[in-house]
């Protein structure tokens, strides 16, 4: 749904949403544009049995969403999601994540990737390595191995979480949480994490 006019002029973000829409757009989010990159759209989609993460997003976003949830079946699969406005407030995520129509890494990322970006992305797409291993992955395999090795160096920059890249079928990649920063990178999204209950297994 597109915005009048006057409504455009007074649809703002908060600091805090604009650190969920970087997290997002890093994971499962979709920002897509109709007007040549003038306005953008961010379609959140996901498993009917994350409805509880679904409804906090929509609740932290509730201003830029012109609609309720909605849910749908595609085969035998149940998925609940949202769609905000059409609208040039994330006309910058749209310009950094989709330069060339192409999802990346942007790289500009060590300014805009905060503690709650961070637990945003790893809620969309990441989990415990194993049941045996104390430690995390987040699977990228939208990326490049390029713009994954750049995170992997904001990682330890701003975070001081080692990382490294682990090869997941031909030419996709993940990066993996090190052992040795397990436990610095659970306390960094853990306070974000543990407030969705259909998350908290994601953290061990």
């Amino acid at each position: 749904m597109k915005l009048k006019k006057n409504k455009t002029k007074i649809l703002k973000l908060t600091q805090k949403q604009r650190e969920i829409i970087t997290g997002l757009v890093l994971g499962d989010g979709h920002l897509e544009t109709r007007t040549n990159g003038r306005t953008y759209r961010l379609k959140i989609e996901h498993s009917i049995i994350q409805k509880d993460y679904v409804l906090w997003l929509y609740n932290e976003l509730k201003n830029l969403i012109p609609g309720e949830i909605y849910e749908t079946k595609r085969d035998t699969r149940h998925f609940v999601g949202f769609r905000t406005y059409s609208s040039s407030v994330f006309r910058f995520y749209g310009h950094q994540f989709y330069p060339k129509d192409k999802k990346v890494i942007p790289i500009m990322i060590d300014k805009i990737i905060t503690p709650l970006a961070l637990a945003i992305w790893f809620m969309d797409d990441g989990s415990k390595k194993s049941n045996k291993h104390k430690t995390y992955n987040i699977h990228t395999l939208g990326f490049s191995k390029k713009d994954l090795e750049r995170v992997v160096l904001v990682f330890r920059k701003k975070f001081d979480v080692q990382a490294t890249l682990h090869n997941q079928k031909i030419h996709y990649w993940r990066i993996y949480i090190t052992s040795i920063s397990a436990e610095k990178f659970k306390s960094i999204i853990e306070p974000y994490v543990s407030k969705i209950s259909s998350m908290k297994d994601k953290l061990g």
